[in-house]
């Protein structure tokens, strides 16, 4: 009988070494990645923009590779923050590449992809106002507003097409703003106010 639990209680040792080095490294895993999401999303709240950029790239660092999906949205979440975190340009070159990406693939949620690109025609727009505040030319900032004009005149048809009325509403009001900032007086858009993002 003890014969027996000993044996016993070596094959419970070999089933939790084996758990270990195997399912229980990706549940590990799993975990640490579901830490370091959560810390950058409270960072976010916290409006510490800069430290959740961190902390997603650590997340997107670790998470493995067949978890696209999960993936694209963290990568989604990092350029919203690097928008907030004074990183627009790179934010926007993020942002045109994950929109690519997502509109090659087939199985992509189209509200999904309608947020990305939402995303990037913001960027844009923010851009825009920047330059010009900046007094850059014309031929600089024209094609960042025309782009994003392009981006918030494709929503609104997609909008139609997935029957999301809260997106149609919103990119009509981007795309007549678009319009505005593209028309606007140096001096009219210097008495305004920074746009919120």
């Amino acid at each position: 009988m003890r014969i027996m639990l000993i044996v016993a209680w070596l094959f419970a040792g070999l089933g939790g070494v084996i758990y270990h080095y195997g399912p229980g490294q990706e549940k590990l895993e799993v975990d640490q990645i579901s830490g370091l999401l959560r810390q950058a999303r409270q960072s976010a709240t916290a409006k510490d923009f800069t430290k959740a950029v961190g902390l997603f790239d650590e997340a997107l660092a670790e998470m493995p590779s067949d978890k696209i999906t999960e993936s694209r949205v963290v990568a989604l979440e990092k350029a919203k923050a690097q928008m907030m975190a004074s990183q627009l340009p790179k934010a926007r070159a993020s942002l045109e590449s994950l929109l690519s990406e997502v509109r090659s693939d087939d199985q992509a949620d189209p509200e999904f992809v309608a947020d990305v690109q939402s995303t990037l025609a913001n960027s844009q727009y923010y851009m825009t106002w920047l330059m010009r505040l900046e007094g850059q030319s014309e031929e600089m900032w024209k094609p960042e507003i025309e782009a994003a004009r392009q981006h918030y005149a494709q929503l609104t048809k997609d909008a139609k097409k997935i029957g999301n009325d809260k997106l149609l509403k919103t990119s009509l009001e981007d795309l007549e703003s678009s319009i505005r900032l593209a028309r606007m007086d140096l001096s009219d858009l210097q008495a305004l106010p920074l746009p919120s993002q």
